[in-house]
């Protein structure tokens, strides 16, 4: 093989382990672009009576980041961990599942203005964390771990649910 083939090769390598991480944060935006846009922090919310363990609004964004680049980092060593392709395939319905999850809570709760919706929904978003987790337990173990954080926002978000739902309902 000549200098120009070797080149071509490792680059063509190089972009192959990036193109998980690339999707992966792609999607992961889109996720938090999409969530963002339907949490509204305006009256309607300001008016909700809160627990008295409710974390600052600062720290929401900040958690958020973090939780997501620790999806993302799962997601794309699951990618590289999975034994084949029909397994790369289930985990991407996987993760788009989820990520469809997470910004329906956002909808329900902020533009429906309906946390007993989202408190049903949160559900469902917390079984799709847990079933990644078991799922990517089984050959990926770091990118099982890193989705446990994620795991336990989302717990204490349904919590947090729960608590609005019980301090302010009935809701429609």
């Amino acid at each position: 093989m000549n200098e120009g083939q070797d080149t071509l090769s490792s680059s063509a390598g190089r972009d192959r382990k990036l193109l998980p991480i690339l999707v992966a944060a792609l999607v992961a935006v889109l996720v938090a672009a999409v969530g963002g846009t339907m949490t509204d922090l305006g009256p309607w919310y300001q008016s909700l009576e809160q627990p008295n363990w409710r974390p600052p609004d600062w720290a929401f964004g900040t958690i958020w980041t973090v939780v997501l680049s620790l999806v993302v980092l799962s997601a794309a060593a699951a990618w590289r961990a999975a034994p084949n392709r029909g397994v790369r395939d289930a985990l991407l319905v996987l993760f788009l599942a989820n990520g469809f999850l997470n910004i329906l809570w956002s909808v329900l709760f902020f533009a429906f203005r309906r946390p007993d919706w989202a408190l049903f929904e949160v559900l469902f978003l917390w079984a799709s964390i847990a079933v990644l987790i078991a799922v990517l337990w089984r050959f990926a173990r770091m990118a099982a771990l890193f989705l446990v954080p994620y795991l336990l926002w989302v717990s204490i978000a349904g919590a947090l649910n729960l608590a609005i739902v019980r301090l302010n309902g009935p809701f429609g």
